[in-house]
């Protein structure tokens, strides 16, 4: 009788992602026009809403999305509004405006990102955060 193997599929539970927050006092599309003239990024608001969901499926909160899906360098740009109607994408960062989210980042330094982030008018303060060390990012999903 042949021996029966058993595989043990391990997933890697890392974000993909590198995560800026970054403080304004500009609406979402004021925002977006600043960055994409100061860094020359397409940032255009998503059709849809990023939707926050609970584990039963019901929505929790909905936030502004806008994308950029750079071809050339072969990753792709978020920026999601943080706050609405008083419900947080990432709550245990509230005093952050909007979260900006690198996807699949090989080609691109965040810290160069965000010294060009700075440059920005609308921009107040910029900061990094790893994804590791923020409970709710892994609930993030692109």
């Amino acid at each position: 009788m042949a021996k029966t193997r058993k595989h043990t599929l391990a997933l890697d539970d890392d974000p993909l992602f590198d995560m800026i927050g970054i403080c304004s006092h500009h609406s979402d599309y004021r925002l977006v026009w600043g960055i994409n003239e100061t860094l020359r990024l397409h940032l255009r608001k998503c059709e849809e809403d990023y939707i926050v969901t609970a584990k039963k499926g019901e929505t929790i909160s909905t936030h502004s999305m806008y994308e950029f899906q750079d071809d050339e360098n072969r990753l792709e740009y978020y920026l999601i509004k943080n706050k609405h109607y008083g419900k947080f994408l990432i709550p245990e960062k509230p005093t952050i405006d909007y979260f900006l989210f690198l996807c699949n980042n090989c080609a691109i330094d965040p810290d160069e990102l965000m010294m060009e982030l700075k440059q920005v008018e609308s921009v107040l303060a910029v900061y990094p955060f790893d994804p590791d060390e923020v409970d709710s990012a892994h609930h993030i999903i692109f």
